[in-house]
């Protein structure tokens, strides 16, 4: 590629230190040591107080709207969240309903969750997916998922998360290179 990619990744943790920061550190980390990356990450734990009570974007904090920016800007999203009750956190998906409809259009998006056990792993699947889905955003073909077991103090320590991760990077990039040529060439229009 000829220009580095922006790569933002966007964190539905509402603690810091935070589990789901620390994979997506990792994933991005991943995706910069393969190809030249503009990382940004974005923790809704610290962004919550400029949006948790907003109706609409207007009503947003200007910290809160840069975000939104780079989010629909985004080369490459890389998102996760801690499960909650069987899905995303609240505040994560808030954040998205502030999102443009039609601005992920194309998008890649790699998809994380962490949870408490492996039972939660297919928030992935019925929960990420189908709301990215919505945004007609690229959701990438391997998505990572980890427990509480595969960290030590909030650092991903796992050798089998950790080769998920490499798997996940090395089947996207083809595909995100891809997907930024299309878009970069203006096929992908607005509705």
């Amino acid at each position: 590629m000829s220009r580095s990619l922006k790569v933002v990744g966007v964190s539905g943790s509402l603690h810091e230190p935070s589990r789901t920061t620390a994979l997506l550190r990792a994933i991005l980390a991943e995706v910069g040591a393969r190809i030249e990356i503009e990382p940004t990450l974005i923790e809704v734990a610290a962004l919550g107080p400029g949006f948790a009570g907003a109706l609409h974007r207007d009503q947003v904090a200007p910290a809160v709207e840069e975000a939104l920016q780079l989010i629909e800007s985004a080369d490459l999203l890389v998102v996760g969240s801690p499960v909650y009750r069987a899905s995303f956190t609240g505040l994560f998906k808030h954040l998205f309903d502030f999102v443009g409809q039609y601005d992920l259009v194309g998008t890649p998006v790699l998809l994380a969750a962490t949870g408490g056990g492996e039972r939660h792993a297919l928030i992935i699947e019925h929960q990420l997916r189908p709301l990215f889905g919505f945004f007609q955003a690229l959701t990438l073909p391997v998505g990572v998922y980890a427990s509480t077991d595969d960290f030590a103090d909030d650092e991903l320590t796992s050798p089998e998360v950790i080769r998920r991760v490499v798997q996940a990077v090395d089947g996207s990039l083809p595909l995100v290179e891809q997907a930024t040529l299309v878009r970069r060439s203006e096929y992908v229009t607005t509705w």
